[in-house]
């Protein structure tokens, strides 16, 4: 004997009715066959309103009863041949003059019972069950079809009846032994108290329904018909990459039942585990597909000791805590009384070691019920001050992780709530069993997408993590950047296991947004024809979006964009700044994004503060990390300066070298932060602070070479004063040559104090064999004296900027 249960989906309209009919064909044929339906998809739900709408005297429920009356005469015409359609659409047409009948007593009455609302709902699984036995009949089946009413006994607890197994099981075992025939057809859902009232054992019952017959017969097999291939390990409309569970235990998929996995009824599955029947949950259009066979426990290889994750919406927490609670017995058992008393069902319960706080989380509609209760029980203990009034939050979640063999595996719930905590997401309270088979953790809904994408891909995708990327600035380097990541996709995903999605993009003027990540061959066309918006804007997105692994990229010089640091790493998002304003900020500010760093677990990384791509910053910070000193820093800091210095000799003017490095993408968008010395001020001083020195732009020594007048106006009045000033520069030239010196543009940090200027470089110095945009930075240090530590190469340009900004992007994303 099998028993098979098609949901609502399954039996939604003729078309999806007949590959039900192919599915039990093919059963019969090898094992008598117990079918149990449920209603046609939607029913349930318009004869619940029906009923709602009839009880406060809305006269609609009488177009909604046509309406539903229509669709179960159009899938008998649809369904059944033309020369025997006539008994099913009497059928169907004496079942609602019934139910619209009733819902003029409701109406008259301005009543809705409970029992009356079972006796509506009921006709939904009457009707489909008796349109499908019609279908099978024309196919000349040998079929019952059996009203579960005159089986299936429960209280009278309507809405959600108790099934009394004894009797049920008693008039199942006779009735089949008085009937032989190859199939029966069952209403799912509906049952009857010791009355012969209707009742109706809970939404989605239909699937309980299959169980109580499967477990009284001693089925072979329960299979679940629905409109998906099984059981996944997290929900795919909010996990991408779920994957399909093939095998679990009765105990796992229970667990995963309650927390909100709803491929299959919760109580299902306790009458046929007492039996050892394997449930098989399968796909209706996708018969062939394996689905997920549940049965007794199974040996977990590899890493499959985790099964699956799943979560509860729109919970409420309630937190008690008092001296009053310590160590008097009975406490909890009071709190628990008083919720049962209004039917409160609890979810979880967390309480500490010290007796002194005690949280249940509850259905978020309750919580007012729920509050009132608890006050009421505790009334004299919240007036003497030995208990703190009840706290209520609501806006929550329940995401738990389950696997039988958990208890067997260190370290998983240090891997949850590591994951959890370097994506921001803070934990509100922690439940875990005895039998180790789930950890569930409370949390803002918010953060319930974040928080399942971050633990299945913890758990599950150990091919790869994703990375999403936010970009502002999308001029020369930040074209540079997308040029890189495009070409090292590939690599990245196989090398390195990181999928790259380039999520945002931002320039001045619009903001783009692609979850699935933007078409890197195609950037500029879609961000031209973008919604425009600014960094705010930009900003806003990103934190409302709440992605794991996300990593802000400013590849600007914008002071407007550096401001928003702060916001993105509340939101755990890892910061990467080419942009050197907001570390050469105060110091104070430079500290509070560090602080914001370490305690929302989000990187803050500008290794192209400071010579562009040369891994200046990540190598000053392994000879701190390993307990070295510095205790002296020279430098030539600026690309720029040297690319002029080293292309200026006096036959061609000043202006038109400077010029050239602009064209060449050397120079920042206003050059006079180069040749003034203030992006080297920006550079020693962040080198200071990385050392650990607090200084300020206010306390660097800048010996400047640019005459005050060519600050004034705009960058194109700055050329032009450059030009006047031409003997000015000449005589500078002409002064280091006649020393057979070089001029070089050199930052230098000494016993706390930094100064930046140009100097005469005589041959024997580092310095004098720099060319081109080169950089060159010594590092003294108490391991590195007299011989210092070098780091020297191209220290501008848009290229090797571009990949500084990608390295520190990779070490965000693989934090």
């Amino acid at each position: 004997m099998k028993v098979l249960k098609f949901g609502g989906s399954s039996v939604a309209n003729a078309a999806n009715m007949n590959k039900v009919i192919e599915i039990v064909q093919e059963s019969i044929q090898k094992d008598k066959t117990v079918l149990v339906v449920s209603a046609l998809g939607g029913v349930t739900d318009a004869l619940l309103q029906a009923g709602a709408q009839a009880s406060v005297g809305n006269d609609a429920y009488k177009e909604a009863l046509k309406e539903l009356e229509q669709k179960h005469l159009d899938t008998v015409r649809a369904l059944l041949p033309i020369q025997q359609q006539s008994a099913t659409l009497s059928l169907v047409k004496q079942h609602f003059n019934e139910l619209e009948n009733i819902c003029d007593g409701v109406s008259l009455l301005r009543e809705l019972s409970g029992r009356t609302k079972d006796r509506i709902v009921s006709f939904g699984e009457l009707l489909s069950s008796l349109i499908i036995s019609a279908k099978l009949q024309t196919l000349h089946a040998d079929l019952q079809w059996v009203d579960a009413r005159q089986l299936v006994v429960t209280d009278s607890a309507f809405g959600n009846a108790a099934v009394d197994f004894e009797a049920t099981n008693e008039n199942i075992a006779a009735y089949f032994r008085a009937n032989q025939h190859q199939l029966y057809v069952v209403p799912g859902f509906i049952a009857a108290d010791q009355q012969k009232n209707t009742t109706t054992v809970g939404r989605g019952g239909s699937d309980y329904t299959g169980a109580i017959f499967a477990a009284a017969l001693n089925a072979a097999v329960l299979e679940i018909w629905t409109d998906v291939s099984g059981m996944m390990t997290a929900d795919p409309r909010v996990v991408q990459n779920a994957k399909p569970i093939n095998h679990i235990s009765y105990q796992e998929a229970m667990e995963l039942s309650h927390f909100g996995a709803k491929i299959i009824y919760p109580p299902t599955i306790q009458p046929v585990m007492s039996r050892n029947i394997p449930v098989w949950v399968k796909n209706t259009f996708a018969p062939k597909a394996y689905g997920t066979l549940i049965e007794q426990v199974l040996t977990a290889n590899g890493n499959d000791f985790i099964r699956g994750i799943s979560s509860i919406n729109n919970i409420a927490l309630l937190s008690l805590e008092g001296t009053g609670m310590v160590g008097v017995p009975g406490f909890s058992k009071r709190l628990f009384e008083a919720l049962a008393n209004e039917q409160v069902n609890v979810i979880l319960i967390t309480q500490s070691s010290s007796e002194h706080s005690i949280c249940v989380a509850i259905n978020d509609a309750n919580a007012i019920v729920a509050k009132r209760s608890i006050d009421q029980a505790f009334n004299h203990e919240l007036r003497s001050g030995l208990l703190e009034p009840v706290k209520v939050e609501q806006g929550l979640s329940v995401v738990a992780v389950v696997g039988e063999k958990m208890k067997s595996q260190p370290g998983v719930s240090g891997k949850m709530f590591g994951a959890l905590g370097r994506n921001g997401i803070n934990v509100r309270a922690i439940a875990q069993g005895s039998s180790e088979k789930n950890i569930s953790a409370v949390l803002s809904s918010a953060d319930v997408k974040k928080a399942i994408n971050v633990l299945h891909e913890e758990f599950f995708e150990t091919t790869y993590k994703q990375l999403n990327l936010f970009i502002a600035g999308t001029g020369n380097v930040g074209g540079k950047l997308l040029a890189q990541i495009h070409k090292q996709l590939v690599y990245l995903k196989d090398q390195l296991r990181l999928q790259i999605h380039v999520t945002g993009l931002a320039n001045s003027k619009k903001i783009l947004f692609n979850e699935d990540g933007i078409d890197l061959e195609n950037w500029k066309v879609l961000l031209a024809d973008a919604a425009p918006g600014s960094i705010h804007d930009f900003v806003k997105r990103i934190r409302e979006k709440n992605l794991r692994n996300s990593v802000f990229v400013d590849v600007t010089a914008n002071e407007e964009v550096a401001g928003v640091y702060e916001q993105l790493l509340e939101k755990s998002v890892a910061v990467v700044a080419c942009n050197k304003i907001a570390a050469s900020s105060s110091y104070e500010r430079y500290l509070h994004l560090k602080s914001l760093s370490r305690q929302y677990n989000a990187p803050f990384l500008f290794e192209t503060n400071v010579g562009a791509g040369l891994p200046v910053i990540g190598t000053l910070n392994d000879l701190l990390r390993s307990g070295d000193q510095v205790n002296r820093i020279q430098a030539v800091l600026s690309g720029t300066l040297n690319f002029v210095f080293n292309h200026y000799n006096g036959t061609k003017s000043f202006a038109s070298v400077v010029r050239q490095a602009q064209e060449e993408g050397y120079t920042e968008p206003d050059p006079r932060l180069d040749l003034g010395g203030t992006d080297v001020m920006r550079k020693i001083m962040i080198l200071a602070r990385e050392a650990g020195q607090q200084l300020e732009m206010k306390d660097i020594t800048n010996n400047a070479f640019l005459p005050a007048s060519c600050f004034n106006g705009s960058v194109e009045d700055f050329y032009n004063e450059m030009e006047k000033q031409e003997p000015h520069f000449k005589a500078l030239y002409n002064e280091a040559a006649s020393r057979n010196c070089k001029l070089k543009f050199v930052a230098s940090y000494e016993h706390g104090k930094a100064a930046v200027g140009l100097q005469h470089i005589p041959a024997e110095s580092d310095f004098y064999h720099l060319y081109g945009k080169d950089n060159l930075v010594l590092f003294f240090t108490e391991r590195y004296p007299e011989q210092p530590l070098v780091i020297k190469g191209a220290g501008a340009g848009a290229d090797v900027t571009a990949s500084g900004v990608f390295a520190d992007m990779i070490r965000a994303g693989r934090v």
